[in-house]
């Protein structure tokens, strides 16, 4: 990444943290939960370049938030820093052990074996009256290194909190994918044998990308909860993942679910990932009530054999 490119980065968002008090409450809100969304697309994208589509995010999305929810209201933790740290230790601590299974599969056994770890979390909170069931639990106001603003002041030092962690999680995710192991994400993807036998395990390295992808995930929940102040097994609808059904049988996503590569190998389309997961409900925990997963014939597509 070039100095231009952070400088650019770093411009815009300084003027998006400098038009805030000029800017309505309820614009501020909905951009940073925007932010937080976005923070977890960042973790999507280390597993798809790799080819890893995951369909069960929302397990460290909520992991996330209910450390947030949880910390305050059994330990009386309130500083927002040190809540979001703990988010992300929790979610990645998830991911890691989870990961032991997970790095195991690929494509669609990767996808939906993700997805069911996130519907048994989903299954624990709804009947665990502990962790508050179908109604939730509530956020307390949080603190910034013992600074307690009030009001609109509060809703800014979220918004200017939530720049500050995707300006973090672009650089960190930008010199990851510079690196040696993200580098090999594509080779990765296209074939796992020549990776191996280049003496590196194929494992270890999905393995990391799900646990990188989970902490960011974690923050992004983090940074829900505080924002919304409240959380409960139905708060991906809360955070912009939107029911957004498909009318048609699937048709008209599976013909944008996979471009060819110059190598001959077909990859899934980002657009059409991301149409498939708004609009089954599989980015979030339940998908008891959705109508919308006929675009799942899209991952049993054949695609050219690995050479």
């Amino acid at each position: 990444m070039t100095g231009l490119r952070i400088f650019l980065g770093a411009a815009i968002l300084g003027g998006l943290g400098a038009a805030a008090p000029f800017t309505p409450l309820w614009l501020i809100s909905l951009v940073t939960l925007a932010m937080s969304t976005g923070l977890v697309v960042c973790g999507l994208i280390i597993l798809w370049r790799g080819g890893l589509v995951p369909f069960g995010q929302a397990l460290f999305f909520a992991t996330g938030a209910y450390t947030v929810a949880l910390s305050g209201r059994w330990f009386g933790v309130t500083d927002a820093f040190l809540l979001i740290v703990l988010a992300v230790i929790m979610a990645a601590l998830v991911a890691f052990v989870v990961g032991f299974l997970l790095a195991q599969y690929r494509e669609i056994f990767f996808a939906m074996l993700s997805l069911a770890l996130s519907m048994i979390l989903y299954g624990v909170l709804v009947k665990s009256e502990t962790l508050g069931s179908t109604d939730g639990v509530n956020v307390a106001q949080a603190s910034f290194f013992g600074f307690r603003p009030h009001g609109p002041g509060y809703t800014f030092a979220l918004f200017w909190l939530s720049l500050g962690m995707v300006f973090s999680a672009w650089l960190g995710v930008s010199v990851y994918l510079g690196s040696v192991a993200g580098q090999l994400a594509g080779a990765i993807r296209d074939n796992e044998i020549r990776v191996e036998y280049l003496g590196i395990s194929v494992t270890r390295l999905v393995h990391l990308k799900l646990t990188i992808s989970a902490a960011l995930a974690g923050a992004g929940g983090a940074l829900a909860a505080l924002s919304i102040s409240h959380v409960d097994p139905q708060m991906e609808c809360r955070v912009g993942f939107r029911q957004l059904r498909t009318a048609s049988s699937g048709h008209s996503i599976t013909s944008l679910a996979w471009t060819s590569s110059a190598a001959g190998m077909s990859i899934p389309s980002a657009f059409a990932v991301l149409r498939l997961m708004t609009s089954s409900y599989l980015v979030g925990c339940s998908t008891g009530r959705s109508a919308g997963l006929a675009p799942l014939r899209i991952l049993s597509t054949k695609v050219a054999p690995r050479r």
